[in-house]
C-alpha cells in the first residue's frame, strides 16, 4: 500500500499513539496466536488510525483464521474510512490483497463498492480472487443488474477444480431464476466442461438439496448422452 493510502487509512495521516503500538506490533509477530489476539484487540477497541495497518496485514497474513479476524476488525471501523482503503486494495498487484479486500467488502456489504467489482476481477486469473469477486458481487449487485452479472459469471463456467466450480454455482444460484437464460445458453457451449457445469448449476437451482457432486455426475451423464446435441470436447 502506498504512503498516501496508509495516511488516509489511519485518519488525517496521524500515527497511532503509543498505547496502540503493542497491538499493531502484535499483528506482525511470528506467532499466529499473538497475531490473532492483536487483531481481536484492534477490533475490540476500533480506531480509524488502525485501518491502514489492518488492510496492509490482510495482504500478507498467511493464516486463514487470522485473516478472518482481521476482516472482523475492519468491519468494526467506520465505513467512511475502511471503504476507500479496501477499494484501493482491489487493484493491488498482490493476489491475496485483492482477494482479502473483496472478502472484507462482502462482509461490510456497502453497495457503494459495486462499481469496483469489474469484469476483470470476476474473471481474475487467480482462482481465489475470482471466487471472492463472485461472492462479493452477489452481495453488492444493485437491484435490476442481476441479469448482467449472471451473463458475466456464466463466462466462467467450467473453470477450475471442484471448489472453484462450486463457488461459481453458488453465486449463480444465489441470483435466482434470472440466471436460467444464461445457463440454458451455456448448455450449448462448445466447451464440454462449461456445458456440464451449466447443467449442474441449473440442477442446483431447481433442487438446492441435490448436492454439487450429485449434480455434476448427473450433468456428466446428460452431456455424455448427447442430450445437448453436441459433441464432447
Amino acid at each position: 500500500m502506498t504512503e498516501q493510502g496508509q495516511g488516509q487509512g489511519q485518519g488525517q495521516g496521524q500515527e497511532p499513539d503509543a498505547g496502540a503500538m503493542p497491538a499493531l506490533q502484535g499483528l506482525e509477530d511470528g506467532r499466529s496466536s499473538v497475531r490473532l489476539r492483536a487483531a481481536l484487540a484492534v477490533g475490540t477497541a476500533p480506531d480509524p488510525r488502525f485501518v491502514g495497518k489492518l488492510v496492509e496485514r490482510c495482504a500478507v497474513e498467511p493464516e486463514l483464521f487470522v485473516r478472518d479476524m482481521l476482516t472482523w476488525a475492519l468491519t468494526r471501523h467506520p465505513v467512511s474510512v475502511t471503504l476507500p482503503a479496501l477499494l484501493r486494495e482491489v487493484g493491488s498487484e498482490r493476489a491475496q490483497a485483492r482477494s482479502q479486500a473483496l472478502h472484507t467488502l462482502s462482509k461490510i456489504g456497502d453497495r457503494r463498492a459495486w462499481p469496483a467489482i469489474t469484469r476483470a476481477l470476476l474473471s481474475d486469473g487467480d482462482d481465489e480472487v475470482a471466487r471472492s469477486a463472485w461472492r462479493t458481487a452477489v452481495v453488492l449487485v444493485p437491484e435490476g443488474e442481476e441479469s448482467g452479472l449472471a451473463t458475466v459469471l456464466a463466462t466462467q463456467l467450467g473453470r477450475g477444480g471442484r471448489e472453484t466450480q462450486l463457488s461459481l454455482s453458488r453465486a449463480l444460484v444465489a441470483l435466482g431464476e434470472v440466471v436460467l437464460p444464461v445457463l440454458r445458453a451455456a448448455t450449448t457451449a462448445p466447451d464440454r466442461l462449461a456445458r456440464t457445469h451449466a447443467f449442474a448449476t441449473e440442477r442446483l437451482l431447481r433442487d438446492p438439496d441435490a448436492g454439487f457432486e450429485f449434480a455434476i455426475e448427473e450433468a456428466k451423464r446428460v452431456v455424455a448422452l448427447g442430450a445437448d446435441g453436441q459433441e464432447g470436447r
